[in-house]
């Protein structure tokens, strides 16, 4: 099986960077200083990279290696262009069906949400530059594969996402507890993206107020909620039963 590349060293991971390398994160050492990790830094927030400032113990682990502070990881599969992707979409399908992920953080729920998204048909997956789940190869093994079958498409935010879709003919639909609406109240017939949220905090209220709908899954016992890659599952096959009369 295909496993992330990872790269290790301050110019090495410039110059991945600079050559447009899918990078999904970048691990810097805490409390480093000097010219070219300044540089290094303000690269990475320029680019929206993924990053996270870690102990030098956690470096030590991800490799054996010089790795003179930081680690990347590169993603072993190449993300899509929202534009291109959603116009070559919307005219070669009549109701298509596209899964956004708002800033979901575990890789084994990413991993889990990716298969069924290819069980159900899913057009594309659509996340977060930062803040996203990256694509590692515990997200590829979690799969079983799928991850190099759906295309996902990496953006700067996602609530830009939204507006687009909106604008090619797209509804979008929020899965949330803040909401009356249950998940059979909502038709998913039309051209159609669902929002899962983050495992923490749900989905954004900026996003939650763009949508044009919200929905619930119903909770009857004392738990009052699922993990995300279940509650996606139901969501994602309750456009599947709709749509084939099941």
């Amino acid at each position: 099986m295909e496993k992330t590349t990872q790269i290790y060293g301050i110019r090495a991971v410039l110059e991945a960077i600079s050559s447009e390398e899918p990078i999904d994160k970048v691990f810097i050492q805490r409390g480093l200083k000097g010219d070219l990790m300044k540089e290094l830094e303000s690269v990475v927030r320029k680019n929206q990279i993924n990053s996270s400032y870690v102990p030098v113990e956690k470096l030590n682990r991800l490799t054996k290696n010089n790795h003179q502070g930081v680690v990347a990881n590169i993603s072993p599969i190449t993300f899509h262009e929202l534009e291109t992707l959603v116009e070559k979409v919307m005219e070669s399908k009549k109701t298509p069906l596209f899964l956004l992920l708002d800033q979901l953080s575990d890789v084994r729920n990413f991993g889990a949400i990716i298969r069924t998204a290819e069980c159900t048909d899913v057009d594309a997956i659509i996340i977060q530059k930062k803040g996203s789940a990256p694509v590692t190869a515990d997200t590829i093994k979690t799969s079983a594969g799928a991850a190099f079958k759906v295309p996902i498409v990496k953006v700067d935010h996602i609530k830009d996402a939204v507006f687009y879709l909106q604008a090619s003919g797209v509804e979008v639909i929020s899965a949330t507890e803040k909401t009356d609406n249950t998940i059979y109240n909502v038709s998913f017939k039309a051209p159609c993206a669902i929002v899962m949220g983050a495992e923490d905090r749900g989905i954004s209220p900026s996003i939650l107020k763009a949508s044009d709908h919200l929905a619930k899954l119903p909770l009857l016992g004392d738990i009052k909620s699922l993990n995300v890659s279940v509650a996606c599952a139901v969501f994602l096959y309750e456009a599947v039963r709709q749509r084939t009369n099941y």
